[in-house]
């Protein structure tokens, strides 16, 4: 069997971190939820620009809106939110068979709001709004200022990816503020069986930032480079699994399961950035090592296809433990401060999605003035 659909028997969903009008249009989207499994996709500032600015799938729509008289955001706004309208009708019958649980399209709110609750909040129910369809997820940013619009996002409804998350810290305050929205429906007698969040924790960005820092203590050598040698490429998963302990902490707790009572879901961990970056490691690294029950993977185009081809599922995140801590643990003697890490990664995600938005537009306003 397609070691990709393996997957879903072992309780982990795989969605694609990709999403491109062509492959809406011909067929091949439906191709891979029959073929591969697929239950969900997820887009992000960095995919839209490929997407649109490397290919011509959008020339004849992009002009017939340009003549329109739109300018670039708007332009940028209506082919979004109609590719994320039409993969969301292709994965609905996944979401109608799941009963809710996967089938779910992502759409992120601008980058340039990542430190504006308010805003964020006002972009994020608009966009819900004119989407219009209960199988898709807003993504917001979990920075602190993220963190009260996930809150208040939830308690009205409105289904939350919870994105770019990389420490523990900032994981808990989103768990938090999702169930903390989902009382807040449920004191005003709101349903809250139908609301959905995911919670993003980015994975291979922490290893290339650790990994640099560790490799500087193996060349300065002394009492800590063994140490520092030993802790290389492990630092991410370490971290996921430490997000998990503190997923069924959260979600197997007492405050949770009234809540589940009466109709709540958890909010699912999702592995982000699995495409590994350092080709010294496997390219299934960050799959391999993080399968288990009411998990999500989102996966970029080239990490499905190695995974289809060489992928060995079994359940994983339940291993090592021990030794998650321990490495978390090493990395404080060593010197390395994972909070500091985390915190300057949010910072710089924040700013590499900003980067190629701002390129997308200007690649849109080119093409927008050629019409």
């Amino acid at each position: 069997m397609n070691p990709l659909k393996q997957l879903a028997g072992l309780g982990q969903s795989v969605w694609l971190d990709y999403i491109r009008r062509q492959m809406l249009t011909s067929g091949e989207l439906r191709r891979m939820i029959e073929d591969d499994g697929l239950s969900g996709m997820t887009s992000n500032p960095t995919i839209f620009d490929q997407a649109i600015a490397g290919s011509h799938d959008y020339d004849e729509p992009l002009r017939a809106l340009a003549r329109a008289g739109k300018p670039a955001q708007d332009i940028y706004d209506v082919l979004s939110v109609q590719d994320v309208q039409m993969a969301a009708d292709v994965f609905r019958p996944v979401y109608d068979r799941t009963e809710g649980r996967d089938g779910f399209v992502s759409l992120e709110v601008s980058p340039r709001l990542a430190h504006a609750t308010d805003l964020t909040i006002a972009e994020a129910r608009r966009l819900w709004h004119k989407v219009d369809r209960p199988n898709i997820f807003i993504k917001v940013p979990g920075t602190r200022e993220g963190v009260p619009a996930i809150r208040e996002l939830i308690g009205e409804g409105i289904n939350v990816n919870v994105t770019l998350l990389f420490g523990l810290p900032r994981y808990r305050e989103a768990a938090e503020a999702y169930i903390a929205g989902i009382e807040a429906r449920t004191v005003g007698d709101l349903p809250a069986g139908r609301v959905a969040s995911v919670a993003s924790f980015f994975l291979s960005r922490i290893d290339v930032l650790v990994d640099g820092m560790l490799e500087a203590l193996v060349r300065r050598g002394g009492a800590q480079a063994e140490l520092a040698k030993g802790l290389q490429g492990r630092v991410a998963i370490a971290s996921a699994k430490a997000a998990y302990l503190a997923w069924k902490e959260i979600f197997e707790g007492e405050r949770f399961q009234r809540l589940e009572g009466k109709g709540a879901r958890p909010q699912r961990l999702l592995w982000a950035s699995t495409g590994t970056k350092n080709p010294a490691y496997s390219d299934v690294k960050y799959v391999e090592a993080l399968i288990g029950p009411d998990t999500v993977n989102t996966v970029p185009p080239e990490t499905l296809r190695a995974y289809r081809d060489h992928g060995d599922p079994k359940v994983r995140l339940h291993d090592g433990a021990v030794e998650a801590r321990r490495a978390l643990k090493q990395l404080v003697e060593v010197g390395i401060d994972l909070d500091q890490v985390t915190q300057r990664l949010e910072d710089e995600g924040v700013e590499k999605f900003m980067q190629p938005f701002d390129h997308l537009l200007k690649t849109i306003e080119d093409r927008r003035a050629e019409a």
